[in-house]
């Protein structure tokens, strides 16, 4: 796969090379129809990455490679319209990525600032939501499982900040943004015309050489 030929070439010139876990609290964000759907979802993230020292310990370049959770969820919520039909939403929906961020990482002590770009390919999609209309449960025109209608590739960008000790095991919080959108504009996906991921990530960081 390109995504991870173009870590192993940062691989190969980093000083640190280690693994990194956390959690995902992820939601849609963007020109939604009927935004206040959508609520917060717990998911979570885990891969490798690499720092290469720029200048000293004080600038370095971080790519990564991680497999990361991301969607919403519905928490069981009705809505009526004019006409008087009644929509209720439940479940959750998971959109499974493998992440490729570039940052630059800026130290200052043990503290760390990050940002840069990010490009993620998806994987798959288990949509468990469910639409009920008066009741009754609404067939869906595509399966729960299907990418038809979304975007294989999202280009985006990530920034944080963090904490690293003296051995390098480090705890980081980060914002995830997307540039392009969820949908691919095919009709089976007009709900999420406009829309893209945003995620906010907890990790933690533990070295494996250095």
């Amino acid at each position: 796969m390109l995504l991870a030929a173009v870590v192993g070439s940062f691989a190969a010139q980093a000083q640190t090379i280690g693994i990194k876990a956390g959690a995902n609290y992820s939601n849609l964000s963007g020109d939604l129809k009927d935004e206040e759907r959508f609520n917060n979802k717990v998911g979570f993230h885990g891969g490798l990455y690499a720092n290469i020292p720029v200048i000293s310990e004080l600038l370095s370049i971080q790519p990564e490679f991680l497999y990361s959770n991301k969607g919403y969820k519905y928490d069981d919520k009705v809505e009526t319209t004019l006409l008087g039909k009644e929509y209720r939403y439940e479940g959750s929906a998971n959109f499974n990525y493998i992440d490729v961020p570039v940052l630059a990482r800026v130290k200052a002590g043990g503290f760390f600032f990050e940002a840069g770009p990010q490009v993620s390919y998806l994987l798959n999609v288990n949509d468990k939501t469910k639409t009920y209309v008066d009741g009754q449960l609404q067939d869906r025109s595509t399966s729960e499982k299907s990418k038809e209608g979304y975007s294989d590739f999202e280009v985006g960008y990530a920034a944080g900040l963090g904490f690293a000790t003296s051995g390098g095991v480090s705890l980081g919080l980060r914002y995830n943004g997307a540039f392009t959108d969820l949908s691919d504009d095919s009709p089976a996906r007009g709900d999420f015309k406009d829309a893209r991921h945003s995620v906010f990530q907890l990790s933690l960081g533990f070295p494996l050489s250095k």
